[in-house]
């Protein structure tokens, strides 16, 4: 069946469509364009709650990532939650208005063989919410797939449903890497938003010790403020790779024994990748979480990871993460929420943006809110 347009609810939304976009100029601002339509097998959300991103900030500031390049003024945002205001009518899922849900933001084919076999992640076809050609969050209003709305438990909050897609990286990074056992040490490094959601997921599962590396201190007493017990170790950037990751051996014991099985790279960086490579423990994992801005690493140490047998793992955004990320945060286990630095209305929007770019600005993840009620 051809799914149809739901004009008639649409025009019954009086409020307008406020929206943050970027140029492909690189102008950054707010405006209001109309309410998308929705199909028959949609849900149309009215969006609470949209956190800044990195990616954000690359679209602003380079006009792409990689091959995705902006080409016609594009509304960004992908880490997000909001309420169901509308339901299509061909829509089967176990949903409803009113329901508050978490969005896993990508859109795969479906059809390849990498959807029909689970790892819709790595679709080829993904469309990607807030990325060029599929406009993004940061607005009042979006359809979307039933299939990747998330209905979120009773105690938790929307900024908390927002911040499911960070953690939803950390997840399946930590699921990649094999899981962490209890009471063997891992190593996180980065401590960004998703290197401080590994760390909060790698000390709910047990692993110990911990330790995270950055080259802010600031970072590094903030995660200390998430886990009391982590070790940090500020790199030294007059230091080697190697000299840098002796230092973090150090933290761990003597022996190979006590080294870290579990290394997980959080920023994409080819000095801290390779540094990684120095610290994990033969036979151990090394799980690059973060992503490149390059195609290709240079000073790779083949020959230390080639001797010690290291598996070494790549991430991939997340697949079937949110229920796990969900419960954990509705447990109590995990407490989300104090990664929230600031708080931005929808129609100041580029403020986040500026506020998350500024280095002078202490913000850890900066929140687009729109608390207007449309029900």
């Amino acid at each position: 069946m051809t799914p149809t347009a739901q004009p008639s609810i649409v025009s019954s939304f009086t409020k307008e469509n406020v929206c943050l976009k970027i140029s492909k100029s690189g102008e950054l601002y707010t405006a209001i364009v109309p309410i998308p339509s929705f199909t028959s097998k949609q849900v149309l959300i009215h969006i609470k709650c949209t956190g800044v991103c990195g990616s954000d900030i690359h679209l602003w500031k380079e006009g792409g990532i990689g091959d995705m390049r902006i080409e016609d003024d594009l509304i960004i945002g992908h880490e997000t939650a909001g309420q169901i205001i509308a339901v299509g009518a061909d829509v089967t899922h176990d949903l409803k208005v009113g329901d508050r849900v978490a969005i896993e933001p990508q859109l795969p084919c479906g059809q390849c063989f990498l959807c029909m076999n689970g790892n819709y992640n790595l679709c080829q076809e993904v469309d990607f919410l807030g990325m060029p050609n599929m406009n993004g969050s940061m607005q009042r209003y979006l359809p979307f797939d039933p299939k990747f709305c998330h209905k979120l438990p009773d105690n938790i909050s929307y900024e908390e449903g927002a911040l499911a897609e960070v953690f939803s990286v950390a997840y399946h990074g930590i699921e990649r890497a094999g899981g962490l056992e209890l009471g063997k040490g891992a190593m996180i490094a980065g401590c960004g938003p998703i290197g401080l959601a590994t760390l909060l997921l790698a000390n709910s599962s047990g692993a110990y010790p911990l330790a995270v590396t950055d080259i802010s201190q600031e970072r590094l007493d903030f995660a200390k403020v998430l886990v009391p017990s982590v070790k940090t170790y500020k790199l030294d950037m007059k230091l080697s790779v190697r000299e840098n990751a002796e230092k973090i051996r150090a933290l761990f014991g003597t022996t190979e024994y006590e080294m870290p099985p579990n290394v997980l790279e959080c920023t994409g960086v080819a000095s801290s990748i390779n540094t990684c490579c120095y610290v994990v423990r033969r036979k151990g994992t090394l799980t690059v979480i973060g992503v490149s801005g390059k195609n290709e690493i240079d000073g790779f140490p083949f020959m230390t990871v080639s001797f010690g047998e290291v598996d070494i793992k790549f991430v991939n955004r997340y697949k079937d993460s949110w229920p796990a990320v969900l419960n954990l945060f509705a447990s109590r286990k995990v407490d989300a929420l104090k990664f929230v630095t600031h708080r931005i209305p929808l129609e100041t929007a580029p403020e986040a943006l500026k506020t998350f770019y500024n280095p002078s600005i202490r913000s850890m993840k900066v929140m687009v809110k729109d608390d207007i009620n449309l029900l």
